[in-house]
């Protein structure tokens, strides 16, 4: 099934504490894994841009709110209990919690105006229905991203079949290959001979080389046009290649080169972009967040 949204979990996590006694945030984890049936790569599935399972993210931020309400004691870091008011709580036999339910709790009310003082609160419940905060603020820094490849790939597409090539030398040495600046320079301009637009060297110590096609297309790259480099490929004695396009690949293309004793690599305009965003080309950092949690460790003794 599904991995429960955080809201979901909160009903489930206060019944397991009903039993009054201490648990473990992993024994709670757990718990819910099982009682919503969840497969091992459901609960295993990671937040988009950290290492924490989905589940877990969830799990936590329903007991935070819960402990807001105070219906969960939380005094203790990984040690989850439930209150008196959770067990009072609890006697009303509610079939689901609710952000809006926590509402009706004054100290879950302050907390909420105090942290969105600028928004309806009928809005941020809305928002709030389905996506944890965390959750919230990957898919927004995944929406900026998104805007910025696309920005990315245009500019791409409107530079010159020169300055294409260079790009793609730049976006490969970012990624760790070719040497130095010099040498992959000096390697794409001795390189320009049937079908091949740069060569560059898998490491420093230029143990093997990496040929390079770089076009500067809008329509499809076919099978055709691999056909044509891995010819060259072969006029060169060479086994590696890397094939970027501004454009895509058709599936035959993409077939085509799994089949291959030589290894080649193609790059469409997407992943193109999204590599020149993780290596920093031809962008650079506007602004940074950091989010923290927590030094456990620091509360040990306490």
């Amino acid at each position: 099934m599904a991995i429960p949204d955080y809201q979901t979990l909160m009903l489930p996590l206060l019944e397991w504490l009903s039993d009054g006694k201490v648990h473990t945030a992993r024994q709670t984890y757990d718990h819910l894994i099982q009682l919503f049936n969840l497969t091992p790569d459901e609960a295993n599935q990671l937040l988009p841009n950290s290492n924490q399972p989905i589940i877990e993210n969830r799990v936590g931020w329903a007991k935070t709110y819960l402990k807001k309400a105070g219906l969960v004691d939380n005094s203790k870091r990984g040690i989850w209990q439930i209150s008196e008011l959770g067990l009072k709580f609890l006697k009303n036999k509610p079939t689901r919690i609710t952000n809006e339910d926590l509402m009706h709790i004054p100290e879950f009310l302050s907390f909420k105006q105090s942290s969105h003082s600028s928004s309806s609160q009928a809005n941020q419940i809305k928002v709030e229905s389905e996506s944890t905060p965390t959750e919230l603020m990957d898919l927004s820094y995944q929406r900026i991203r998104d805007a910025l490849a696309t920005e990315v790939l245009s500019a791409v597409k409107n530079c010159s079949p020169a300055f294409f090539e260079r790009l793609v030398v730049d976006v490969m040495l970012a990624l760790g290959y070719g040497g130095s600046r010099r040498d992959a320079g000096e390697a794409t301009r001795i390189a320009k001979d049937g079908g091949i637009d740069g060569i560059i060297r898998e490491d420093k110590l230029g143990l093997d080389m990496i040929y390079l096609q770089a076009k500067k297309w809008e329509g499809t790259v076919g099978r055709p046009e691999i056909q044509k480099f891995v010819g060259a490929l072969q006029g060169e004695r060479a086994r590696k290649g890397v094939f970027i396009t501004t454009s895509n690949f058709s599936c035959e293309a993409i077939e085509y080169v799994k089949h291959l004793d030589s290894k080649i690599i193609l790059i469409n305009g997407s992943q193109l972009a999204e590599l020149m965003i993780d290596h920093n080309v031809g962008v650079s950092t506007r602004q940074a967040y950091e989010v923290k949690q927590i030094d456990s460790d620091y509360f040990e003794d306490a």
